[in-house]
């Protein structure tokens, strides 16, 4: 009923293939269980950096294990040596780490704890323009990859980190 209410109503909503839903959709849940099971259901810029730094100082960081997710991310942000037009529409915030985000996207910093904490700005924009609206502003349209690597991300953090029963 929602979705049929969605596709009358919502700009653009109609002409997302089901994949783009699928995905957009998918995100919600994911975003809602990481949210709930590792950061004690309240999220912000600075406690996913605690976060990160926990797990970093823990020895459970294993960045490596999203080098395709941040591969992704670094292609769709930098390309011929400089930033594309697309980061600016992540509108990362001053607390959201901009400065580090840019240079792991850059490439100009590998450091593990880095590339861990910008990929997860990189979600955390993701979705607060969703939730907040930002996504709208062009219906939706080409999120799918988006939101496919960020869930991948998500998962994979929710069965190293979660309290997945």
């Amino acid at each position: 009923m929602s979705e049929q209410w969605l596709e009358a109503r919502a700009p653009g909503f109609s002409d997302l293939p089901d994949p783009d839903r699928r995905a957009i959709f998918d995100f919600s849940f994911l975003w809602s269980l990481f949210e709930a099971q590792i950061m004690g259901n309240f999220a912000r810029a600075d406690r996913i950096r605690e976060r990160v730094d926990e797990w970093s100082a823990a020895g459970s960081l294993n960045a490596e294990l999203y080098n395709v997710e941040l591969a992704y991310f670094r292609n769709r942000y930098f390309a011929e040596n400089a930033l594309t037009y697309h980061f600016a529409f992540l509108e990362l915030r001053p607390s959201d780490h901009p400065d580090l985000v840019q240079a792991v996207i850059d490439g100009t910093n590998n450091d593990p704890r880095d590339r861990m904490l910008a990929l997860l700005m990189i979600v955390w924009r993701l979705r607060n323009n969703l939730f907040h609206g930002a996504k709208w502003a062009y219906q939706l349209r080409d999120q799918r990859d988006n939101f496919t690597h960020a869930n991948s991300v998500l998962m994979r953090l929710l069965e190293r980190h979660g309290q997945l029963g």
